[in-house]
């Protein structure tokens, strides 16, 4: 282990729970950042086929998908409201 990464893991062990899930999540957008558009479309291809395939074996459809998509969409935007004075409610 080097220099550096032994006090950032003990900085992060000492985190909440909670908020490890916010580092790794970081980490992860940071080293995506790093990635040329190529390679993060490969990723992103490579995603959606594994997606997909886990779809079909559980015989999942695209509709299914979009449906359950739609809902949670619905969901979301019945809960975030803004009031006249421009404040979330």
């Amino acid at each position: 282990m080097t220099n550096f990464e032994q006090p950032l893991l003990h900085e992060v062990a000492e985190l909440p729970e909670s908020r490890r899930a916010d580092v790794l999540a970081f980490v992860r957008y940071s080293h995506l950042s790093l990635m040329d558009d190529a390679e993060l479309e490969r990723l992103y291809d490579a995603a959606v086929s594994s997606i997909l395939e886990t779809a079909a074996r559980y015989h999942v459809t695209k509709a299914d998908i979009e449906a359950e998509i739609r809902t949670v969409r619905e969901e979301r935007a019945s809960r975030t409201t803004i009031d006249l004075d421009g404040g979330e409610g």
